[in-house]
């Protein structure tokens, strides 16, 4: 038997070329760090996946204690975009806190709390981020704009699927900071594309993207066999309906080659590079000058999240 992530890049390619549009595949197997992909460092629109670079911000200068959870941001009038999510209809002067705006960015792609966070570490921070981490097309050139110019907001599936991968082995920022953000993404609630194909009892982590003719999905697939990074974006779509069956056929190929390769991994001896198992009581504790507030997002933590505003 082959080895089925060879046939998958085959596949890949083969795929990508009869595509009547620009794509851009980046997917990595975790437990061996093997990659395929097609196009995976072409700069491409990223849409609202560029809302991962700006979480990864704001945990950033949570780090240096510039940022604190519990901070509240008050909305202005340019913040507001009517694109998604339902902030953008508060009053002027409402105060949200960066921990519900983090989770309003990410799990309702709301594009208001999104210029928030964004107003707040600034657009130049986020950029030198990004280029500290080797990420060479993410760039944030404005704020997010529904109807704005889709060249602003800049990434690659390489940039995405590098950045998943450093929080699915604990090295963004630090082990805490990974695993908050990754339950962030796991608490996504547009589910329409990556994660379509894939059985119900496998977990994904991910973030979407859709733009004028542009549909992206990034995403980690917690798979208990063969945990993997996937990210893929397209653009210059004819219609988004074909860009929704095009990522997830992706995925669902991805998919059975990864259990394919499982198989095929341990029939040749292979061994994993390392597990990437989280158990949830050896979650490690925030850093001391961080505000406890992410514990609302641990599996033992009360209700969901507070979507209200926060009083003056």
């Amino acid at each position: 038997m082959s080895n089925p992530l060879a046939d998958l890049q085959t596949r890949l390619r083969a795929v990508a070329q009869r595509f009547p549009a620009r794509v851009g595949i980046a997917i990595e197997d975790l437990s061996t760090g093997d990659i395929s992909g097609v196009d995976a460092n072409a700069s491409m629109p990223a849409a609202s996946t560029i809302k991962v670079p700006v979480m990864v911000e704001v945990f950033e200068q949570m780090a240096q204690g510039r940022v604190s959870l519990n901070q509240t941001v008050h909305l202005m009038a340019s913040d507001r975009d009517w694109g998604w999510g339902d902030l953008c209809n508060a009053p002027l002067g409402s105060g949200y806190t960066v921990s519900t705006l983090l989770w309003k960015m990410i799990t309702q792609s709301d594009n208001t709390a999104a210029n928030m966070l964004i107003r707040l570490v600034g657009r130049q921070s986020i950029n030198k981020t990004m280029r500290g981490l080797g990420l060479t097309n993410t760039r944030v050139a404005d704020y997010i704009r529904s109807d704005g110019d889709i060249r602003s907001l800049r990434s690659s599936a390489a940039d995405m699927a590098h950045l998943l991968d450093f929080i699915a082995r604990d090295q963004l920022i630090d082990q805490w900071s990974s695993r908050q953000m990754m339950m962030i993404l796991e608490g996504q609630t547009h589910n329409g594309l990556l994660p379509v194909p894939l059985p119900r009892d496998v977990k994904i982590a991910h973030k979407t993207g859709e733009l004028h003719d542009t549909l992206n999905d990034v995403g980690i697939v917690e798979d208990d066999r063969e945990p993997y990074v996937i990210a893929v974006m397209t653009t210059a779509l004819p219609t988004l309906d074909l860009g929704r069956s095009f990522i997830q056929g992706i995925s669902r190929l991805t998919y059975n080659a990864m259990i394919q390769f499982s198989s095929w991994r341990e029939a040749e001896g292979i061994t994993p590079v390392q597990s990437l198992t989280h158990p949830e009581d050896t979650l490690a504790a925030p850093p001391a000058q961080l505000s406890p507030d992410l514990r609302m997002w641990l599996p033992a933590g009360g209700g969901t999240k507070d979507e209200s505003a926060v009083a003056d």
